[in-house]
Formats: structure tokens, C-alpha cells, sequence
């Protein structure tokens, strides 16, 4: 492979650190793992995560789904 080649991106899950608005792929990957759900988010769909526990969600249903405290019966 030369420097102008494009290497080809793994179709497996990435490994992403979160950031304000922002994330960073630490490890190159189609997909990451919704914390809440474990449904597969792509790469370009990712929109929601938490930066303090470094996890992604699916959509904001999931985030509030795995953030709600649990009731205490």
C-alpha cells in the first residue's frame, strides 16, 4: 500500500473516546454499541453519548432510558 491508498475501514466495532460535541476514533470500526440498548449505531449516525461515562446511545430515548434512576420498590 502506497501513502496515497486509502486503507479500508474495518467492519468492526470501533473503539471511540467521547468528547464535548465531538468524539475521536481511537480504533477504526463501521459501528459502536449503544449502552442502554446494544443495538449497533454507524459511525455516521452516532449523535448521542455521555462523555463522563464514555458511552454512546442509539437516540436520546436510550440515553434518558439508561441515565433514569431506577425506582426503589
Amino acid at each position: 500500500m502506497n501513502r496515497y491508498e486509502r486503507r479500508p475501514i474495518s467492519a468492526g466495532e470501533a473503539e471511540i473516546e467521547y468528547l464535548d460535541g465531538e468524539f475521536r476514533i481511537l480504533r477504526p470500526g463501521a459501528f459502536v454499541r449503544c449502552a442502554a440498548t446494544g443495538v449497533a449505531i454507524r459511525i455516521e449516525d452516532l449523535r448521542y453519548w455521555n462523555v463522563d461515562l464514555q458511552e454512546p446511545y442509539a437516540g436520546p430515548e436510550a440515553k434518558l432510558q439508561k441515565l433514569k434512576p431506577k425506582s426503589q420498590d
